[in-house]
Parts: C-alpha cells; sequence; structure tokens
C-alpha cells in the first residue's frame, strides 16, 4: 500500500474512532481513540510533561523538521475527550538532517519540565560527526508557546535516543544513547558511547560529560529504573539488554546479559503481583517478537537468577519498534503494550495488549490493528488525572499522533 493510499484509508477510520473498543471484564482492555494531529511529517519519538505549570501533562514530539508540543486542554476526568490538543512548536530546523528524539523532565522542582532534543539523523554517516547526530538543550522562553533558544552540547554520531535520569537527591543527568560507535560498519567496529550530561547552572556554560559504556554494538532504546537510593539503566543493543547502575559517582555495569545474543531494540521493565520486577522486549532490533523476561536459572549457571526465564509473547510483529508497561487494567500486575510500523502478514500495522494469566499464560489484545496507527512510538501516563494510564502513538507512515483514552472505569 503506498503512503498516500494508506492515509486516505487512515483518514476514513478516523473519522469512527468515537466508539470504545468492547470491554466485557476488568481484564480486557478498552480505550477510546481521540486524534491530537494527523498532519504531521514521522513523528519519531515523544515525551511527556508539564510544559506550562498547569499540573496537566502535555505531549511533546520530536517531528521531522520541528519539535513541538502539544497542550493539554484539561476538563474532566470523565467528560469530553475530544477538545483540541493546542500545538506549538518549540523549535525548528536545528539541523540539515531530521531531527530524532526529545527528552523532557522536571529536573529542579518547578513543576515545569526541562527539554533536551537530538537531530541530525543520519545513521549511515558513522564517520564525520559535522554530518551526523546533534544535541541540543533548549532554554525556555518566559512564555513557552513562543519558540525556545537552542544550546548546541557535544555529541557522538548518530544520536538516536535521550532521557532524564535522577542520580541523586537533586542531581540529574542526560543519557544520551546513540545508534552505532564511531566508524562502525553493519554492527561492527568501536562500541556505542553512551554519555550522560550534567547541566552546569547556566545551561549556555560548557556541560560535564561522563562516559556511561562502550561495550556495546548497535544500540536502540533504554529504559530508567529508579528505585530508592539507586538508579540502573537497560540498554537494548545488538548483543542483547544490559543493565548498569550508578555508584558512588560512576555508572557500573550489573550482572548479566538478559537475553544475550538475540539482539533488543525496545527493552522496558514491568511488575509482576508483589512488586517482582520482569523486562519486555523486542527483538530483534525492528523485529517481529515480543518477549517477557523473569528471574530464574541461567543455563550456564543454575545458581544465579537474573532474567534467565524468556517466554515469547508473539512473532507477528513486522518492525516493531514501541514497548511500555504498566497497570492499565487495575490487575495488580503490568500489562506490556507494544507496537510496530510496518504491515505484517495481515497487512495490519498496530499495537497490542499483553496481559499476564493464570499460570503465567499471557493473552494477547488488539488496541489498535488495521492501518489506523503504523507506530513509530508509543508512551503511557495519566493524562485527565482519573488514575489510569492512557496510552499516546506517534505513527511514522500513517502520519498522526493518537490519544488511547483507558476506558477501565
Amino acid at each position: 500500500m503506498t503512503r498516500n493510499a494508506m492515509k486516505n484509508v487512515l483518514l476514513f477510520l478516523l473519522s469512527i474512532t468515537t466508539l470504545p473498543l468492547s470491554a466485557q471484564a476488568q481484564s480486557i482492555p478498552n480505550f477510546r481513540i481521540q486524534v491530537v494531529d494527523n498532519q504531521i511529517d514521522i513523528g519519531y519519538g515523544m515525551a511527556i510533561g508539564d510544559v506550562d505549570g498547569d499540573r496537566r501533562p502535555d505531549i511533546l514530539l520530536a517531528d521531522q523538521k520541528e519539535f513541538v508540543w502539544y497542550k493539554n486542554p484539561g476538563g474532566s476526568s470523565s467528560g469530553d475527550k475530544t477538545s483540541t490538543w493546542q500545538r506549538y512548536v518549540m523549535a525548528a530546523n536545528l539541523t540539515p538532517q531530521d531531527n530524532v528524539c526529545i527528552a523532557a523532565r522536571d529536573i529542579d522542582g518547578d513543576g515545569r519540565v526541562e527539554v533536551a532534543v537530538g537531530a541530525g539523523w543520519n545513521p549511515a554517516e558513522t564517520d564525520d560527526s559535522t554530518k551526523s547526530g546533534a544535541v541540543f538543550y533548549l532554554i525556555r522562553p518566559k512564555d513557552p508557546t513562543q519558540p525556545w533558544e537552542p544550546v548546541r552540547l557535544h555529541h557522538e554520531v548518530t544520536t538516536h535516543r535521550m532521557r532524564w535520569a535522577k542520580v541523586g537527591r537533586n542531581n540529574f543527568q542526560l543519557i544520551v544513547v546513540p545508534l552505532h560507535g564511531r566508524y562502525n560498519r553493519n554492527g561492527e567496529g568501536r562500541g556505542v558511547k553512551v554519555l550522560a550530561y550534567e547541566m552546569p547552572k547556566n545551561p549556555r556554560d560548557t556541560w560535564k560529560m561522563q562516559l556511561v559504556d562502550s561495550t556495546m554494538h548497535m544500540t536502540h532504546n533504554f529504559d530508567i529504573w529508579e528505585d530508592g537510593a539507586e538508579t540502573q539503566l537497560l540498554i537494548g543493543s545488538k548483543e542483547g539488554g544490559k543493565r548498569l547502575a550508578y555508584r558512588k559517582g560512576r555508572w557500573e555495569p550489573l550482572g548479566r546479559w538478559i537475553g544475550q545474543g538475540n539482539g533488543m531494540g525496545e527493552v522496558r521493565r514491568g511488575f509482576d503481583k508483589g512488586k517482582v520486577p520482569f523486562v519486555a522486549s523486542v527483538e530483534p532490533m525492528h523485529g517481529n517478537k515480543v518477549a517477557v523476561y523473569r528471574n530464574g536459572p541461567v543455563a550456564d549457571a543454575p545458581d544465579r537468577l537474573m532474567y534467565g526465564v524468556t517466554q515469547p509473547l508473539t512473532d507477528k510483529f513486522n518492525q516493531g519498534h514501541a514497548l511500555v508497561c504498566g497497570d492499565f487494567l487495575g490487575l495488580g500486575s503490568d500489562q506490556v503494550v507494544a507496537g510496530w510500523r510496518n504491515p505484517n502478514a495481515d497487512k495490519q500495522v498496530g499495537i497490542r495488549m499483553f496481559v499476564p494469566g493464570a499460570a503465567g499464560q499471557w493473552q494477547e489484545y488488539p488496541i489498535d490493528d488495521s492501518v489506523r496507527m503504523a507506530c513509530e512510538d508509543l508512551q503511557a501516563a495519566d493524562l485527565d488525572g482519573d488514575g489510569d494510564l492512557d496510552l499516546i502513538a506517534s505513527g511514522r507512515a500513517t502520519l498522526n499522533v493518537l490519544i488511547y483514552w483507558n476506558q477501565r472505569k
């Protein structure tokens, strides 16, 4: 199907999305779809956070040439879900190449997010950093609906993903993960240089940097775990999932690889009942599989417990590219939600939810599996303050941003 044909079908489907998905029990997902924007250019990545200080989470988007945010219109948690999310441009055309990622978090406690962005998307260029990769911090204006001032920071080639991590009581780092290492060819060569940036008092001054890791080849996405006094990273790579912990002012590798040799694109942590953690992944990078890893005996070291038990959830995706974990259904254990962006064998793109059940089995439910959402990125947040997690997705070929409002209650 051509891009224009897919868009025409999409526009028709969007006209009938006022009806919720059917739900017969608490364990069956029920979402109502709202269109935030159906005229984006790609929608590489999203973040969620309060941009304007009104105590409502807004949607931030790294589109092809613009970084934008959509203002949460508010309203009753049980009321109208059709109010317009007003779009504002933060920065545009920062590099000749495309934008690629965005990170947003309130790191100074003023109730408004600080924003960093990645651009210069040119994954084929791994030699010349002037032609590949870019990292910027965006300085907020008094009126956040006006353009923000970009401050260029050091970067490695193929900048790809970034997030803010809390590494102390009042200390945060911007973790930036490139796709390739310098001079990398087909996933071979130097390792990916994962860097942590610390913002100075004046963000226009030089930022301190710290090497997080350089042992992986072809990384894709990562998750941050902040549990009490320790912060950990889980990074998905060609080699599998690697964990690191921030201890005594530096990042240290932790334990064994998760899914070593499988290759991971998306990685997220979830929790079973009793707050027992598990790891979900999309395999390989841009792959067709979704899997869950739990603590259990490792084949070559049965006396050690380190996410040694894997359970496949599906192998029916095509270009799996989005993943979140959360308790959307109020079951006391997390569900896994994953999205893919290219038509599969059934000529579908979309989003699926996997719900844990008895005897460790998982039930698969469609959240959206027509041609409406060619899922590039996926976020989970309580956008309306009703206590339930909602889903927010950006579509690549479908050129849209959609909210999937949780209708559990």
